[in-house]
């Protein structure tokens, strides 16, 4: 069972050339699918966005498709809240994507091992939202999609830092500093190893800072890299080229 994890896109579409070359049985895309810092249209966004859709839709594979903070404000009850990237001009176009499709999307998934949301899960966060014994660690991707699909409002920016670099922020919007530090010593990075996209890294790192319990692969601006996990074994590919 190959598993092909897709970081931020932002309206790229190199992710089928990725998809075609890796035949998984599943693709769990981090979220992040519009507000490209390219010369993508907003037209071009949609098409690219609603092909991942029709790939989840036609059900030849299992598609997961997380929600990032440059998705989250084009939710009509959310709004633009003067985060980045939004697209003022095209903002009805997105909003009516979204409106149209939000039920594919997903705020994390849990495999195994591995939890997957577009920024990462802080301990924090989790007993600010449902309470210091209100939550199951067994079962906190269903929570955060349950949470997700009845109070969006709950993965909004918050905290003091303009970067997100702040323990208590959301799933979509902690920075890996915080995430790291806040779960120094939590249940969480017991249990899982966490892989997010959310914040631009050069090179995937093989685990060796991280202590092996996290994968920080939003490097579709840098070196193209993604990942892999392949019967237990996760590796990081290059498009176009393995890297062992």
């Amino acid at each position: 069972m190959k598993t092909l994890i897709i970081p931020d896109i932002h309206g790229k579409t190199i992710w089928r050339p990725i998809l075609a070359e890796e035949q998984p049985n599943r693709v769990v895309f981090l979220g992040d699918y519009f507000d490209c810092y390219e010369k993508i249209s907003v037209a071009e966004q949609i098409f690219n966005y609603k092909q991942i859709v029709e790939l989840k839709e036609k059900g030849e594979m299992e598609v997961i498709m997380l929600i990032g903070n440059h998705d989250h404000h084009y939710f009509p009850e959310i709004g633009y809240t003067g985060t980045s990237g939004y697209q003022h001009r095209g903002k009805h176009d997105l909003e009516y994507a979204i409106s149209e499709t939000r039920q594919h999307l997903q705020a994390a998934y849990q495999m195994d091992e591995y939890l997957f949301t577009h920024a990462g899960v802080s301990e924090v966060f989790m007993n600010q939202v449902f309470g210091k014994d209100g939550w199951n660690i067994d079962n906190i991707a269903e929570e955060l999609n349950e949470l997700f699909k009845h109070k969006p409002h709950a993965f909004e920016f918050n905290g003091i830092d303009g970067y997100g670099d702040d323990p208590e922020q959301t799933p979509i919007w902690i920075r890996p500093r915080s995430l790291m530090k806040v779960n120094k010593k939590s249940k969480l990075k017991e249990k899982y190893i966490q892989i997010v996209g959310h914040t631009k890294v050069y090179s995937i790192d093989k685990g060796a800072s991280t202590g092996g319990r996290y994968y920080f692969v939003d490097s579709f601006d840098s070196s193209n890299e993604y990942l892999t996990i392949n019967n237990g074994h996760i590796k990081i590919n290059k498009y176009g080229k393995a890297k062992d």
